[in-house]
């Protein structure tokens, strides 16, 4: 599985605990890490608006698999990343909602509080997410015999969404203010990850476009 790690500009001094909870928990396993977003705060400055544009590029491209993200609560961060087509974002503050949604959503992004809560032993807290993040099967169900109707409903969750989000793709991504996309994919993290892994030729040549 590829990850991405996003993180914006108020929770920036933050990402060097963050990625290393993250990749200590994910690379024995067999997982690679992308860190996409800011690493400090002199780092190419993004807003959690953009981490959504950066997500929904990452994951519709098929460049990434997953998606981990977060602001100050997590919220702006969650609601940025669930507009776009493409994009299932949970709210995660510790390790037992990572399991149920895991479990019973089975979507391919996190938003976590990297402020609100975020005390002593927090980075314990981070790599205890990470581990129910990305250990185990996906999509049983909890309780297990619960697992059939939340099986049946994350689809038809996933039907509705693609329902309203019935535009092109392309053409929701140009919908929005160019400028706000362009940064998204200015930072030299985030195209080496998106360049090297990107599986949409359409994709790769409308962010190509905006580079020129």
């Amino acid at each position: 599985m590829k990850i991405a790690l996003m993180m914006e500009n108020s929770q920036a001094g933050k990402n060097a605990t963050i990625l290393n909870e993250l990749k200590n928990v994910v690379e024995p396993l067999g997982h690679s890490v992308a860190n996409v977003g800011m690493s400090d705060e002199n780092d190419h400055h993004l807003t959690y608006i953009h981490l959504g544009i950066q997500a929904s590029l990452l994951l519709n491209a098929k460049a990434v698999d997953f998606v981990v993200s977060g602001c100050g609560t997590g919220q702006g961060a969650m609601m940025s990343l669930n507009l776009h087509p493409g994009v299932s974002c949970g709210y995660c503050l510790d390790p037992s909602d990572a399991f149920l949604f895991n479990q019973i959503n089975n979507g391919n992004a996190l938003a976590l509080a990297f402020a609100k809560g975020f005390g002593w032993a927090a980075e314990l807290n981070a790599r205890y997410i990470f581990e129910k993040a990305f250990t185990g099967p996906r999509g049983e169900g909890y309780p297990i015999e619960r697992r059939d109707p939340q099986v049946r409903n994350a689809g038809i969750l996933g039907q509705v969404k693609a329902a309203v989000n019935k535009d092109n793709y392309l053409d929701t991504l140009r919908a929005i203010d160019q400028e706000l996309v362009l940064t998204a994919v200015t930072g030299e993290r985030f195209q080496q990850c998106f360049f090297d892994n990107c599986q949409d030729d359409g994709i790769k040549d409308y962010v190509q476009s905006l580079l020129v």
